[in-house]
């Protein structure tokens, strides 16, 4: 075996479809290089799978820079693998050791069932944020970049919050599967910044009303969600989602 390379045992959940009950399957990995990302060497899996005639693991993945959050895989019992605030796509091979056995799976969630082996529907997200609504905005010629003060305190939180790739792990992560950091980062973005203001108080209600409707469970307070989110979230977030609802409430709105 050729320095800087390792043989593996990988466990990986397959599952054909939604109402399949699905199970684990073990797949032995050689040659493979430390410096390849984790998604390559499903890649290089797959390749080999291909050849002899079998059905790939279905995976997902798009930007493999850490941007879009596709690459969601539960990795040795943690979202996005063992290296803190990092994707899928960015965890490299060097994290693990010759002989390692490596057991991935999909999201746990009945909010994003399984649609094949690791890939899981994330639709309810995407419904969350089309409940916030949109932004009132005055259109015609563009305004001065500092036409609209805003403190730097309140900018920084909001550009914080604004990191949030909604990949679900804090949902992964979460013993109630509950989607509120992912929920209180939207919120908190626009809640921060006067361009946000004409709606924020629906904005809360009505995201919340969704989230709840999509079946996400409830806050366990255990920060499992922070710890795990590749972008670093804060749980203040949470609390702010908080103040944000019960004033959106109390206002009658």
């Amino acid at each position: 075996m050729e320095q800087n390379t390792m043989n593996l045992t990988l466990k990986v959940w397959r599952q054909k479809n939604s109402g399949d009950p699905g199970g684990f399957a073990t797949y032995p990995v050689k040659n493979i290089s430390a410096e390849m990302s984790f998604l390559e060497m499903f890649d290089v899996l797959n390749e080999e799978l291909i050849r002899e005639g079998k059905d790939p693991i279905a995976f997902d993945h798009d930007c493999r820079e850490g941007i879009c959050g596709m690459c969601s895989m539960y990795i040795n019992g943690r979202p996005h693998g063992p290296w803190e605030k990092n994707t899928v796509c960015q965890l490299h091979m060097r994290a693990y050791k010759d002989g390692d056995t490596i057991v991935v799976e999909p999201w746990r969630a009945k909010s994003f069932p399984v649609l094949k082996d690791l890939v899981v529907d994330r639709g309810a997200f995407d419904r969350i944020i089309q409940a916030g609504g949109y932004i009132s905005v005055n259109t015609g010629s563009p305004v001065d970049a500092n036409a609209v003060p805003v403190e730097k305190e309140k900018a920084d939180a909001a550009f914080a919050a604004a990191a949030c790739i909604g990949c679900g792990a804090c949902v992964a992560a979460c013993k109630n599967s509950s989607a509120l950091l992912f929920v209180s980062a939207k919120v908190s973005h626009l809640a921060l910044l006067p361009q946000g203001a004409p709606e924020r108080r629906s904005r809360a209600l009505n995201m919340v009303a969704q989230m709840d409707k999509e079946g996400f469970g409830a806050c366990t307070n255990t920060g499992a969600c922070e710890a795990v989110c590749p972008k670093g979230i804060s749980i203040e977030n949470i609390a702010r989602l908080n103040r944000e609802f019960i004033g959106a409430g109390m206002s009658g709105e």
